[in-house]
């Protein structure tokens, strides 16, 4: 260790260095024992812990970095390919939570990024490995039997691991919880030799249009790969970044003036146009459209009016006798019943009750009140 920092809580962060290649895979575990000081009787698989990384002075991980953790009873990981934009030195900052004890620790991961040594790999291939997650071949063991396996479908060479991706982050989706189904994770393959006859074959446009069909794609030689790994065959790119691509054109800028064309004449001169009557027509019509309206609406609702004196006068003389008649009738029908005296009804006195001597008013709803009480 070339150092510890003091941590949160009092303490000591330690410090790791580092050395991740750019264009290859980096794979760093994050375990409970590098972190925490656990039991001696504590098996770190029993322990509960999290972990938290960030690069220093961010709140994130860089961009070609990421992370992982199956749950806190399983190891994280870090894992990425750095860019060569990416070269040179950054710090990562994890913290480890211990679910159980609450106890934190901290440990800086400074990160000496740097190009590879030895040949180029113009030759790249990525598989999409439908059997695995993204934890279960980070670890070295799988990550080897994967290029031992995919040795016998390539020419003879050393393969390095470029990349490893899960499919989740390439637009896949979480399986339905069934026994067997996984994530699946994309890994990129690259060597200084060529590509064999059979990945070339796999690849291949006739390939491919058998799986837009839904048949199984063309290959040529044994499937070294199974039944470890089961590889989608229909989702295998190669790249070859030995043959140069093409540069674009570049265009040549010119000097802004378009070459003669006898087609097309434009005019040299506009001609002045007046558009005050054009204004007057837009303005004026809908003003006197309106104004007619209400016009129109004016006579039918003033002139139109019938009236009382042309009702009364349009109504024969017998039922305007008639009419009146009843009317003077009733009015005077209404003076005499004011005038009468009359006991007033059972329903506009106070209840009094004989047992008790009670005196209520009467209520405002008549018709829950009775009108003979109980006199037991």
């Amino acid at each position: 260790m070339p150092g510890c920092l003091a941590g949160p809580g009092g303490t000591e962060a330690q410090q790791t260095t580092l050395y991740p290649l750019v264009g290859r895979v980096f794979v760093h575990t994050l375990e409970p024992t590098s972190f925490l000081h656990l039991p001696e009787h504590a098996a770190p698989a029993t322990v509960p812990v999290t972990y938290h990384a960030h690069l220093q002075g961010h709140p994130d991980l860089p961009r070609w970095l990421r992370y992982t953790q199956r749950s806190p009873h399983h190891p994280g990981f870090l894992y990425g390919a750095a860019t060569p934009e990416d070269r040179g030195r950054q710090v990562i900052e994890v913290t480890a939570y211990n679910r159980d004890s609450f106890d934190t620790a901290r440990q800086s991961l400074v990160l000496l990024i740097r190009d590879p040594e030895g040949s180029p790999l113009p030759y790249q291939t990525e598989f999409l490995v439908r059997s695995h997650d993204v934890e279960e071949v980070l670890p070295p063991t799988p990550a080897s039997h994967f290029l031992t396996a995919l040795a016998g479908l390539w020419e003879p060479g050393e393969l390095k691991l470029l990349n490893i991706t899960s499919a989740l982050d390439r637009g896949g989706r979480v399986p339905l919880p069934i026994g067997g189904q996984k994530e699946g994770v994309y890994i990129k393959v690259g060597s200084a030799s060529p590509f064999s006859t059979c990945l070339k074959m796999v690849a291949s446009p006739d390939s491919h249009a058998r799986c837009a069909r839904g048949q199984p794609p063309l290959l040529s030689c044994y499937d070294t790969l199974a039944p470890h790994f089961r590889i989608d065959w229909c989702n295998v790119s190669l790249v070859d970044t030995s043959v140069p691509e093409p540069a674009d054109e570049v265009p040549t800028p010119g000097d802004g003036i378009l070459e003669h064309d006898p087609f097309f004449c434009p005019p040299t001169e506009a001609t002045a146009r007046d558009f005050l009557a054009d204004a007057l027509v837009t303005l004026l019509v809908p003003l006197l459209v309106a104004l007619l309206l209400a016009l129109l609406l004016a006579y039918i609702m003033c002139c139109r009016r019938e009236g009382r004196l042309k009702r009364d006068l349009a109504t024969s003389d017998i039922q305007m006798v008639h009419h009146c008649t009843i009317h003077e009738n009733t009015e005077e029908l209404r003076q005499m019943a004011a005038s009468r005296e009359v006991p007033r009804p059972l329903s506009t006195l106070p209840m009094f009750n004989v047992r008790t001597g009670e005196r209520m008013p009467p209520r405002v709803d008549s018709a829950q009140v009775p009108l003979i009480l109980d006199q037991h």
